[in-house]
């Protein structure tokens, strides 16, 4: 006779405390970790675990669903990567709260820190909210296939606050200062589990205008931290271009000492200065051992960007011969670039663009790889398309025309731009090792033209634990904690990544050794038709949310038990969700 609605059978379990691993049943009732041990009672469904492991699933701090979980209820990349529950409302940007004369410039915003196209967004969005307590409201009866949680975005609560003068980054004054402190407390007593903030010149509006939040004074920071603290709870997310590393670090801990709140700050090797990264993270660790709340989000591969003839960029962007063409659709673009004489053309053609990115990032054959079916991230660099052109006796231009015209104009280049300034990834295998670190900025729903790091934990599992040949590896039990039980605990969801009976049922289980990144693909199902980058992977068995099993070896089952999670979330408590 059944009494417990799920069994996983002989797993070995990862059971997210960092610990040894060891073999046992799981059974699950309620939503809940009923037994785990050797279970006697059969349940209503059974996964055979036996050869497979059992973790936690995996919690992402770092992700922009904001808008995507107005439209969709599958979150996407993330949960076909054994995400079960995804923190939105990063970098200080989002869509609450906002006024209505102020929808386009916050979607101009997104549209050029994170790559979503207008058209998507002034379709998509429903805008049946103007606070951040209506928006959460308005998304407190959708159902989706991982739980979501929502941060208080920096931007535009100053633009809401300030209109005008907090997009065109004036300063603060005492009153402006007062009332974005009182909204804060507002939106995490509604259940925002934090709030984030954006200090780096790379967060530009599609109209190039520099964030809202860029300058905003220490004052303006530590009034709205210290509004985070007047309700209670809450975490605060900062990302910076550190141009001066202590001072910027010395900052963030005064915030931190002047509020009590957590505060976690991204953390990445810049090419500009290769061990600049060293020096964050020390004064970090030295904030972690004096007793204060501060981490770093850092990257399991290289932050990198996605080029093709499919894709929002490729090397001949700017490129005037290349504009002659970048109207036409897909397959006639594909057709022109076979043909030898605008093929010669283009070949000759120069760019032509004061944007540095494309001017030199995208002539940076010496740093740029083919992403091909084997999905290297830690790639050799004789397999450069500068090295690749040195051993076919042609231009780099020529291999990287070559390469994207591959699979009917599908191949893909990759062009790492964070944590690759040597060639290799030990820089992201001593941040992961580092006690003051935390998996972070996979950016998942955003970039959806360029970049794909929605699969993260893929990586982590398949490449660090397994894979890797050019360094050591990280052990499983070290990757594991850190994205279950460690991002979990950091954002206030207590009752989450653990294996333990008491605990949520949110549950991978995963073939290790038949794990597999697949090459992204493109596909065209957001709302105008707009397109976005997808990666899917072989290897989870099952992944389990409040019980119930949401995907089966990488395909959804329909299941969409995931619900906004309204602030903090502790064992034994009653779910505050909205139900």
């Amino acid at each position: 006779m059944a009494t417990h609605d799920l069994v996983i059978r002989g797993g070995t379990i990862v059971d997210g405390t960092g610990g040894e691993t060891y073999e046992a049943d799981v059974a699950i009732s309620n939503g809940l970790i009923a037994e785990l041990g050797k279970v006697q009672a059969r349940g209503i469904e059974e996964v055979d675990a036996r050869g497979l492991i059992v973790t936690p699933g995996f919690v992402d701090i770092h992700t922009h669903y904001d808008g995507q979980v107005t439209w969709g209820d599958e979150i996407s990349p993330s949960s076909l990567h054994g995400i079960t529950t995804v923190l939105m409302g990063n970098c200080g940007v989002g869509f609450a709260p906002c006024k209505p004369e102020d929808r386009d410039r916050l979607i101009r915003l997104m549209e050029g820190v994170e790559d979503i196209p207008f058209p998507v967004l002034s379709e998509g969005l429903p805008w049946n909210w103007t606070n951040f307590p209506d928006y959460l409201d308005s998304l407190s009866s959708r159902h989706f296939d991982t739980d979501i949680c929502a941060q208080l975005p920096h931007a535009a609560l100053r633009v809401f606050v300030m209109g005008e003068r907090g997009a065109n980054r004036e300063e603060a004054t005492e009153a402006d200062i007062a009332r974005m402190r009182a909204l804060t407390t507002d939106a995490i007593k509604a259940g925002a589990l934090g709030f984030s903030t954006s200090r780096t010149l790379n967060h530009r509006t599609s109209d190039g205008l520099p964030t809202p939040t860029l300058t905003a004074s220490e004052a303006e920071l530590t009034g709205i931290a210290q509004g985070v603290a007047d309700a209670g709870s809450g975490v605060l997310q900062f990302v910076s271009d550190f141009n001066d590393p202590e001072k910027e670090a010395a900052m963030l801990r005064r915030i931190v000492e002047a509020s009590g709140r957590p505060l976690s700050v991204s953390l990445a090797q810049a090419d500009v200065a290769p061990q600049g990264w060293r020096k964050l993270l020390d004064a970090i660790e030295r904030a972690m051992e004096d007793g204060l709340p501060m981490r770093a989000q850092v990257a399991p591969r290289p932050v990198g960007v996605l080029l093709g003839l499919e894709l929002t960029l490729n090397p001949f962007s700017a490129h005037p011969v290349y504009r002659e063409i970048s109207h036409l659709p897909f397959e006639a673009r594909v057709e022109k670039l076979r043909d030898v004489e605008y093929r010669a053309r283009l070949l000759a053609d120069a760019p032509d663009t004061d944007n540095p990115f494309l001017k030199v990032m995208l002539r940076s054959f010496g740093k740029m790889f083919q992403l091909d079916e084997a999905v290297n991230y830690e790639p050799p660099q004789d397999k450069t398309l500068q090295a690749i052109a040195a051993q076919r006796s042609v231009s780099p231009q020529e291999v990287a025309l070559d390469l994207m015209l591959e699979r009917d104009g599908r191949g893909m280049l990759y062009l790492p731009f964070l944590n690759y300034a040597e060639g290799n990834l030990e820089p992201s295998r001593e941040m992961m090792l580092s006690r003051a670190t935390l998996p972070g900025l996979s950016d998942g729903g955003a970039h959806v033209g360029m970049i794909c790091d929605g699969s993260f934990t893929t990586t982590m599992l398949t490449h660090w634990v397994r894979d890797r040949t050019r360094g050591p590896l990280v052990p499983l039990e070290h990757i594991v904690h850190k994205q279950s039980r460690a991002t979990a605990q950091w954002i206030g969801l207590y009752d989450r990544g653990l294996i333990a009976p008491g605990y949520r049922a949110d549950i991978n289980v995963i073939d290790l050794a038949r794990m597999k990144l697949h090459l992204p693909e493109v596909r065209y199902d957001l709302p105008a038709g707009g397109r976005r980058l997808m990666q899917r992977a072989e290897g989870y068995t099952a992944t389990i949310l409040k019980g119930a099993i949401t995907h089966r070896d990488g395909d959804p089952t329909g299941a969409k038990p995931g619900r906004l999670v309204r602030g903090e979330q502790h064992l034994n408590a009653p779910d505050i969700v909205a139900e």
